[in-house]
């Protein structure tokens, strides 16, 4: 199961990639592994804002449907638009081509909430 460094985690499996104040979230491969076979994704609008933690949108697989919570306060800037049409981008590529949404950060300092891949790869180990 991948882990890639240098993204921010939360608990409920989603990444977020930061740079110059603005993200790249999609959900880890640990969730996507989980959820099965991607079948459909509910994207936001681009221009919706969104708090800390707010369902912004859903994941849906052949075994479940997930809602997908924002990790940190902001605007949607991006949508990846694949997903559409290729939802199993998500099962594929979680951190590249999967990625969900693009976010403008409206509080930097909620980074502080979420885990770096080394307090994710312990989180994952005690959920276990």
């Amino acid at each position: 199961m991948k882990v890639p460094e240098g993204l921010y985690y939360t608990e409920d499996h989603e990444w977020l990639k930061v740079e110059n104040g603005a993200g790249t979230m999609g959900i880890t491969d640990f969730a996507q592994e989980e959820l099965g076979d991607i079948v459909f994704v509910e994207l936001p609008e681009v221009g919706d804002d969104f708090q800390q933690h707010d369902n912004f949108g859903v994941i849906e697989s052949v075994k479940a449907v997930s809602d997908l919570y924002i990790p940190v306060s902001g605007e949607i800037t991006g949508i990846n638009e694949k997903l559409l049409d290729q939802p199993e981008l998500v099962n594929d590529e979680p951190y590249q081509e999967g990625w969900i949404v693009k976010i403008k950060l409206s509080d930097e300092g909620e980074l502080d909430e979420l885990m770096d891949a080394e307090d994710y790869r312990e989180f994952l180990k005690e959920e276990a």
